[in-house]
């Protein structure tokens, strides 16, 4: 074959790439609507996210009070574990701040984590489940004993022995979080590269010369990108519940407020038992923050998996 003649199989290879990426986008984002559509779960899920998306963006500016500040009455005495009233809607801390503009600020620390983490997390599983099953040999061994071995690590002590070393930043958090969430996107996605790199579409690219980061990033890529979206909605739900935990055992970042660090300074502050109004609410957020990863999660789970369309 002739250098011009591979050069138009190449082209025709690309543009044939090219329209069955489109086509596949559109397909999918029709699916997702659909789905989303008949699924009332999924769609209390959206909200709940968009509010609490809401509440990280703009928390500072809606906030009835300063969340640092100490509030006091007419004689200047702190309001100290103020029960709710209409001036504080939860409450009061122990030093007189304002509850509910700490819940309210607090979904900011909460949203970073999650969404960031879970990109980073299912980023790495993606790419290494990616090159693992497309490679095979010894490069899916030695990435494949890796994953072994985070599985091996548990979890949350790895993560406070991590956030002790590095110091109590948002960004360390991020990191030793991510470090461990990408296990299960990693080898849901290599078992899915295994069907698809045998298909015709991937020996037809191979044919025409198709390089190897072509074939795994623009023919076979696209079509577990809706697998990798589904592990990012219950990688935030996880990347929540590490920070919320991390925050209550007083490795948080101290200067954020957090719905797990409102927990810690409860707990340390010993009202936790009666001064309900400062426990519950950061809790109910954290629940519903979620509640609302896991909604999202379980509808994107019918676009994964046509049956589970088929069966309702």
């Amino acid at each position: 074959m002739s250098r011009e003649t591979q050069g138009i199989d190449s082209m025709a290879s690309d543009d044939g790439a090219t329209e069955r990426i489109r086509a596949l986008a559109v397909r999918t984002w029709r699916t997702f609507v659909d789905v989303f559509e008949g699924d009332r779960m999924g769609q209390i899920g959206l909200a709940l996210l968009l509010i609490f998306a809401l509440m990280g963006m703009f928390g500072p500016w809606i906030t009835p009070h300063d969340p640092t500040e100490i509030n006091r009455d007419d004689d200047g005495s702190a309001l100290r574990l103020e029960a709710p009233s209409t001036d504080h809607y939860f409450g009061t801390t122990n030093m007189g701040r304002d509850v509910f503009s700490q819940v309210i600020v607090g979904a900011r620390a909460s949203l970073i984590v999650g969404t960031i983490a879970a990109l980073i997390a299912v980023t790495i599983g993606t790419n290494i489940g990616l090159i693992s099953a497309y490679y095979g040999g010894w490069t899916e061994d030695v990435l494949m004993r890796i994953t072994d071995i985070a599985y091996a690590l548990p979890f949350l002590p790895f993560v406070i022995v991590l956030v002790f070393l590095l110091g109590p930043s948002i960004w360390s958090i991020i990191i030793v979080i991510a470090l461990l969430l990408w296990r299960s996107t990693a080898r849901v996605v290599r078992s899915q590269v295994l069907s698809h790199k045998e298909r015709p579409y991937v020996e037809s690219a191979r044919a025409v010369g198709a390089s190897d980061l072509r074939i795994m990033y623009l023919h076979i890529l696209p079509n577990v990108l809706p697998l990798a979206f589904l592990y990012a909605a219950f990688s935030v739900a996880w990347a929540v519940i590490a920070e919320a935990n991390v925050s209550f055992l007083g490795f948080g970042d101290p200067t954020m407020i957090s719905w797990g660090q409102m927990l810690f300074e409860a707990y340390t502050a010993d009202a936790i038992r009666f001064a309900w109004w400062w426990v519950v609410p950061p809790g109910v957020s954290i629940m519903l923050l979620v509640m609302a990863a896991f909604f999202i999660g379980r509808t994107l789970e019918r676009v994964t998996n046509p049956e589970l369309r088929h069966a309702e």
